[in-house]
C-alpha cells in the first residue's frame, strides 16, 4: 500500500502561482512513477503531468506545458507541482497518483494509488 496526501491548494488570482505537494508513505517511493491529475466539476479526471521513477523524464498535458513543472524529491518521498501563470480554467481538484506501469500511459486506470485531492481555485 502507498498512502498519498496532497497539500498546497487554495484560492489565487489569475496570473498567480501555487505549489502543490504530495507526500507518500508506505512502499518504496522510487518504485512508482508519479503523476498529477485534475477534475473540474462536471468533467472527467484529466492528466496534468507525470515524472518518472528517478525524475529523469517528465510529461505534460498541452494545456499546462510551459506553465506547470513537476518534480520529485525521493529523499523526502514527495512530488511537487509548481503552477505558474494560473488561469481560471485551471480551477479543479488536483490529485496525485502513483503507478508501477511502464512509462508512457497516462490513463487513469494505469494508476494504483490516489490521494484525496486538493482544491485549486483561480479567480478572474
Amino acid at each position: 500500500q502507498v498512502q498519498l496526501v496532497e497539500s498546497g491548494g487554495g484560492l489565487v488570482q489569475a496570473g498567480g502561482s501555487l505549489r502543490l505537494s504530495c507526500a507518500a508513505s508506505g512502499r518504496t517511493f522510487t518504485n512508482y512513477a508519479m503523476s498529477w491529475f485534475r477534475q473540474a466539476p462536471g468533467k472527467e479526471r484529466e492528466f496534468v503531468a507525470a515524472i518518472s521513477w528517478i525524475g529523469s523524464s517528465t510529461k505534460y498535458a498541452d494545456s499546462v506545458k510551459g506553465r506547470f513543472t513537476i518534480s520529485r524529491d525521493n529523499a523526502k518521498n514527495t512530488v511537487y507541482l509548481q503552477m505558474n501563470s494560473l488561469k481560471p480554467e485551471d480551477t479543479a481538484v488536483y490529485y496525485c497518483a502513483a503507478s508501477r506501469s511502464s512509462w508512457g500511459n497516462w490513463a487513469v486506470r494505469e494508476y494504483d494509488y490516489w490521494g484525496q485531492g486538493t482544491q485549486v481555485t483561480v479567480s478572474s
